[in-house]
Order: structure tokens, then C-alpha cells, then sequence
């Protein structure tokens, strides 16, 4: 997209995105990776409750229905709340990929309002890799997947280990994840954007 900042723009060295033979089919829901991730986790009572599809090649997509509690000005999306939509799509990329990353950078448009009750049609991709960096975008659509542009980011997400999480998270949090016998909960619980 043009405007993209430097810090937002792949090195002509970086390499084109490859999905992991292992990633999510296309069509299959990614589903919540932790149960009390704001953007998409159900026990977070106004979170967002976003679904990730993934989608052909390194793209997913989602949806997110604006409800009262994402409200900013009457009747209106809260900028930081659609922010937060992109970012939860951007960071679903990292299932296809099949690494743990986390937003370095999320630099967002916000072209025109999303009043509460609009469905936001989002669709995110990767454009390229450098190193542990991973340059992508995404798009929130209103009235259809094919409507107005709503909101659009650019972002650049980096490619982290499980440390990241077990050294800087809430040590009551991290125990009862790491914790939980169910083993494929707690794979899950890291593997994308805090």
C-alpha cells in the first residue's frame, strides 16, 4: 500500500512468505489461542471474540461485529478497538507460518467510521520475511468482504521464542498456562501476538 512507512517497508533482500506444510488448511478456523486474549479469547466478556479462517496461501481472514461496549464517540468503533482487530488478524498469520511472533510495528489508517453493529470484514496477508522480521497487511471491510476499505494497517511482526512470554508475562498467568495438562492449550497459549 503506498504510504508505507521505512521501518514498514521489506528490505529488497527479504524473502517471499512460504506456508508451512503443517499450517491450517484453507477454510479451517484457527480458533483462540489463549481463553483470556482480548482479541480473541471467550472468557473476556467484551473482548472481541474474533474467529480467524485461514485462508490460501499466507492469508486469514475474520470477523468482528462492533458492539456497544467497542464504542468510542455515540454510536461509533472505538479507533483503538478497530487497532486492536487488525492487529488480532495480523497476528493469525503466524499459525500458517508456524512461528511464535509478537507486533513490532502497527501503523494504522482509519478511512472511514464503523458505527456499532457493522460487521468488519477483515483480510490479512504476509508480504514478505527478513530474518525474524514478518512485513504484512490487512484491510477491515464494511458491508462485505468485497465493501468500503474501514480501516487498514500495515504491520511488521518478529518472530520470538516461548521466553519472550515465560520472562516478561504476569508469573500467575504464565504458571496456570503452563500448568494446564491439556499440552496442545498450552502450545497454543504462546504461539501468537501478546
Amino acid at each position: 500500500m503506498s504510504g508505507r512507512t521505512t521501518a514498514l517497508t521489506p528490505p529488497d533482500d527479504a524473502g517471499p512468505p512460504v506456508r508451512h506444510p503443517d499450517a491450517p488448511a484453507p477454510g479451517e478456523i484457527i480458533g483462540s489461542h489463549y481463553e483470556y486474549c482480548f482479541g480473541c479469547g471467550p472468557a473476556v466478556p467484551h473482548g472481541l471474540h474474533l474467529e480467524t479462517r485461514a485462508g490460501e496461501g499466507v492469508r486469514v481472514t475474520a470477523e468482528f461485529r462492533v458492539k456497544e461496549a467497542h464504542q468510542g464517540a455515540p454510536g461509533l468503533a472505538h479507533g483503538g478497538v478497530l487497532a486492536t482487530a487488525l492487529d488480532e488478524t495480523l497476528g493469525g498469520l503466524g499459525w500458517l507460518l508456524r512461528v511464535i511472533a509478537v507486533t513490532g510495528r502497527l501503523e494504522t489508517d482509519f478511512v472511514r467510521p464503523v458505527p456499532v453493529g457493522t460487521v468488519l470484514y477483515l483480510d490479512a496477508e504476509v508480504l514478505a520475511v527478513h530474518g525474524r522480521k514478518i512485513y504484512c497487511t490487512a484491510t477491515g471491510r464494511i458491508g462485505g468482504p468485497e465493501g468500503p476499505v474501514a480501516v487498514r494497517a500495515d504491520a511488521m511482526f518478529v518472530e520470538v521464542k516461548i521466553d519472550h512470554f515465560i520472562e516478561n508475562g504476569r508469573p500467575a498467568e504464565i504458571k496456570a498456562a503452563l500448568a494446564d495438562p491439556d499440552q496442545v492449550k498450552v502450545a497454543r497459549a504462546f504461539e501468537v501476538n501478546p
